[in-house]
C-alpha cells in the first residue's frame, strides 16, 4: 500500500474516532423532508411568478426557469466528507441552454478571492430529441478546469434517477444509479490539491447558461418552450456536520460530528467491480475529459498519476 495511501486512510480514521463520541443520536443522517434539510437560496419572487414549488409535503421540489430567472436551494448544515444522494428527473423536451445541477461548495459570495472547494453533476440541456450530456467537474482550493462530459443510458427526462457524491479523505467517487462513473483521487501528498479542508453545503439550482451549455454556446435557449422545469425527489445522506459553517479555508472545520454509519463510506474506495464500472462508463459514453486537455492548457498531473495506478 502506497504511503499516501497510508496518510489518507490514517486521517479517515482520526475523523471517525475524534467525531462519533460528541455526536447527538441522528446528527449528520438526513431525515424528514426538504424544510429539514434545505432552505431556498433563490427564485421565489417575484411573486406570482415563483420559481421553487415544494409538493407532497416536502417530497417532491420542482424549480424553474424562465425569463425572469432560474431557482436553487442549499442544505442547511454544511459538511466535511460524506455519501450524498438526489433523485432528479430533469427538463424534458428542448432543453438547450439551460443547466440543472446537483452539487457540493464551500463557496461563500460574500468572501473575498477564490480559494473555494467545489463537487459538480451539471446536466447541460439540449435540442430535442438529442441525449442529454452530464458534466462532472472538481475545483480543491479555488483550482477547478477538470471536466468530465458523458452521455447517459438512459434519458433523465422520463423519470427520476439517483445521482450521488462519495467524498472521503481518500478519493470523490461520481454514481448514477449505484454505478460508479468517475473517481477523483487524493494526490494531495504529491502536490495535488485535495478537498480535505473545507466543509461544503448541498446545492440544487437551474440556471440560463446557453453562453457555453449547448455545443459550445452555439445553440441559445429558445424562450418559447419555457417554463423550463426540472424535479427533485428522494434526498439521501450521510455526512459529518461542521460546527464552523463553510469551514477555514487554512484549516480543518474546528468542530464537526459524523454519524454513527460513517465508517461505513469513510475509507470505501473503488474495488474491481467499481474499478471495471468506470471503465466501462468511460469507454462507452464519454465524450470529454480534462485529462485529454481540450483547453491547451497542460495535462494535470493527477491524469497520469491514476494512469499509473490503474497500471498495477
Amino acid at each position: 500500500m502506497s504511503s499516501p495511501l497510508l496518510v489518507a486512510m490514517a486521517a479517515a480514521a482520526i475523523v471517525v474516532a475524534c467525531c462519533l463520541a460528541a455526536c447527538p443520536v441522528g446528527a449528520g443522517a438526513s431525515a424528514g423532508d426538504f424544510y429539514d434539510n434545505f432552505v431556498v437560496k433563490w427564485g421565489t419572487d417575484p411573486d406570482p411568478d415563483r420559481r421553487v414549488e415544494i409538493v407532497d409535503g416536502g417530497r417532491l421540489v420542482t424549480l424553474t426557469l424562465n425569463n425572469v430567472s432560474g431557482a436553487g436551494f442549499q442544505s442547511r448544515d454544511a459538511f466535511l466528507f460524506g455519501e450524498f444522494t438526489m433523485e432528479m428527473k430533469l427538463v424534458p423536451g428542448d432543453s438547450a441552454g439551460t443547466v440543472t445541477t446537483f452539487y457540493l461548495t464551500s463557496k461563500d459570495p460574500t468572501a473575498a478571492g477564490d480559494g473555494h472547494d467545489e463537487i459538480d453533476f451539471e446536466f447541460l440541456g439540449n435540442v430535442s430529441g438529442e441525449p442529454y450530456l452530464m458534466q462532472t467537474n472538481v475545483f480543491a482550493q479555488g483550482v477547478g478546469g477538470r471536466e468530465q462530459r458523458s452521455y447517459l443510458w438512459f434519458d433523465p427526462t422520463e423519470d427520476f434517477h439517483n445521482y450521488t457524491i462519495l467524498w472521503n479523505p481518500l478519493n470523490i467517487i461520481f454514481s448514477v444509479d449505484g454505478v460508479p462513473v468517475r473517481v477523483f483521487r487524493n494526490h494531495d501528498a504529491n502536490g495535488v490539491p485535495y478537498l480535505s479542508r473545507q466543509a461544503m453545503k448541498v446545492h440544487a439550482t437551474i440556471w440560463d447558461g446557453d453562453t457555453w451549455a449547448t455545443r459550445g454556446g452555439r445553440v441559445k435557449i429558445d424562450w418559447a418552450h419555457a417554463p423550463f422545469v426540472a424535479s427533485y425527489g428522494t434526498y439521501a445522506s450521510s455526512a459529518c456536520v461542521s460546527a464552523a459553517g463553510n469551514g477555514d479555508q487554512d484549516g480543518a472545520p474546528s468542530a464537526f460530528c459524523c454519524p454513527g454509519d460513517a465508517s461505513s463510506w469513510m475509507a470505501r474506495r473503488l474495488g474491481p467491480d467499481g474499478e471495471r464500472a468506470v471503465a466501462w462508463a468511460r469507454d462507452t459514453y464519454m465524450v470529454m475529459d480534462y485529462c485529454d486537455d481540450p483547453w491547451n492548457l497542460g495535462r494535470p498531473a493527477e491524469c497520469d498519476m491514476d494512469q499509473l495506478a490503474s497500471a498495477v
